[in-house]
């Protein structure tokens, strides 16, 4: 066991760089654009119903993202405690901590299925006073929160396989997820082969389908193909200590994600004031833009592991050119996300059936926002070597700074000359993010990564 660990220790500080990156990295890309492709098909095929049940899923995004933050952290938390375990060979506490997941799993399901009953329609008309949309928006996210368990318990389990050095697993089920929810989409929305036409019901019925089949799966892989680690619920009893362990280390992830809810609702308020077809474009924008992202977060996952072994390693050289590559990739995929947005906008916003109002306000919009692309990819890769390198706050401190110290009060102030100057907040918040980065990634290297250049 300890001579398989050391020939992937080996790799890890001997394999040439470029390789190394491509040959982690693109199969998260992979998966990831596969979550891409849903995101976008499954507003494509609600707009179909109407521009205000593509509004309604628009505004029900950041009560979703909640839960992902939720879910995500929780993942993070347990992955960082159950590795260290393992690392230690402290196989009791890596077992307690994967049935504590299952726990948390659970807990974080019934907490949100409670504000799904009581409070998903308040969430919608606190927003809009346009009744078509809330009752849209409550019979989309209702159905999400009450019957979240899939989606918790495909992140618990796909952390549990990623924790153990098993990412293809995780790639598989969220493969599988999103593809059954793609093929289940038109059949339950439009009602085909017999079944009956659901609307935007439908819509996220597949949604917890392909979630719950992820689940499963995830579930099944960890039990026939994770043999380090064993998780029950027979006479468990949830300890403390390893709860607070878990989250000291998620709830700074939680709040990074959870900070990108807050700024979309922000964004909805101000957008929504001058129309719901507003509102629509930035909720159509987020589902497109997640096809650019998602690569660049593929990419960082696989970066993070090799500038932190290396760091280890004490081998300056190699973080140096992992980090220089990684963002010259970022850079490369983010031009060539800028240049479909500004050159194929109406094409993009085609996609979701527009019309020429939504293509008044689309086209403008895209293109705008599009420019902070070009400084995305840099502050992505950069932030994400913060946290490679145990300098997670500075991470926390730019994404506060970007998206509710510069965005949201931009786009307030900008609101006032009219909607198009809004989305001049998003290149404006960008820039502002590539000066920060700039200087803690000077502080870092002056600090963590030139000492290691010095002879012992």
């Amino acid at each position: 066991m300890e001579e398989k660990g050391q020939i992937k220790e080996n790799k890890m500080g001997t394999i040439p760089i470029n390789r190394l990156l491509l040959s982690v990295s693109v199969p998260m890309m992979v998966s990831m654009l596969v979550q891409a492709l849903y995101n976008i098909v499954d507003s494509m095929f609600v707009s179909q119903i109407s521009e205000n049940a593509l509004t309604a899923v628009s505004l029900a995004f950041p009560a979703q993202n909640l839960m992902i933050a939720v879910a995500s952290g929780t993942g993070v938390g347990v992955n960082a405690l159950l590795s260290k375990s393992l690392g230690s060979k402290s196989f009791k506490t890596a077992n307690d901590t994967a049935s504590t997941a299952v726990f948390l799993w659970l807990i974080n399901f019934a907490v949100f299925a409670v504000l799904g009953v009581f409070f998903s329609r308040l969430f919608f008309a606190v927003q809009t006073d346009a009744e078509e949309i809330v009752d849209y928006g409550h019979s989309y996210l209702s159905i999400c929160m009450i019957f979240s368990p899939g989606m918790f318990g495909q992140v618990a389990f796909e952390r549990l396989l990623q924790s153990t050095g098993k990412s293809v697993y995780s790639m598989i089920t969220q493969s599988t997820g999103a593809i059954i929810n793609i093929i289940l989409d038109p059949i339950l929305i439009f009602g085909l082969f017999g079944l009956p036409e659901m609307g935007i019901s439908g819509a996220a019925i597949a949604t917890v389908i392909g979630q719950s089949a992820a689940c499963i799966l995830a579930i099944t892989l960890n039990i026939t193909k994770n043999k380090e680690i064993h998780f029950t619920l027979r006479g468990f009893r949830p300890k403390l200590k390893i709860i607070k362990n878990i989250y000291s280390v998620g709830i700074p992830s939680i709040l990074m994600i959870a900070i990108g809810s807050l700024m979309t609702f922000g964004m909805n308020k101000i957008l929504i004031a001058f129309s719901t077809t507003a509102t629509a474009v930035f909720g159509v924008y987020y589902k497109l833009q997640s096809f650019v992202f998602m690569p660049v977060f593929g990419l960082n996952n696989g970066m993070v592991p090799i500038i932190a072994y290396n760091f280890g390693a004490e081998r300056p050289d190699r973080i140096t050119k992992t980090l220089r590559l990684s963002i010259f990739y970022a850079v490369f995929i983010m031009l060539i996300g800028f240049g479909i947005f500004f050159f194929c906008t109406q094409r993009l916003l085609g996609i979701f059936d527009a019309s020429e109002n939504m293509l008044s306000i689309g086209i403008p919009a895209l293109r705008i926002i599009s420019i902070s692309f070009l400084i995305a990819g840099y502050c992505v890769v950069v932030s994400s070597v913060f946290q490679a390198l145990g300098h997670g706050l500075f991470s926390l401190i730019i994404s506060v700074l970007r998206q509710l110290i510069v965005l949201l009060p931009s786009a307030c102030i900008l609101s006032k000359f009219g909607l198009t100057p809004v989305w001049f907040s998003f290149p404006i918040a960008e820039f502002a993010s590539l000066i920060v980065c700039t200087v803690f990634l000077k502080y870092v290297y002056k600090k963590d990564i030139n000492p290691l250049k010095t002879p012992k």
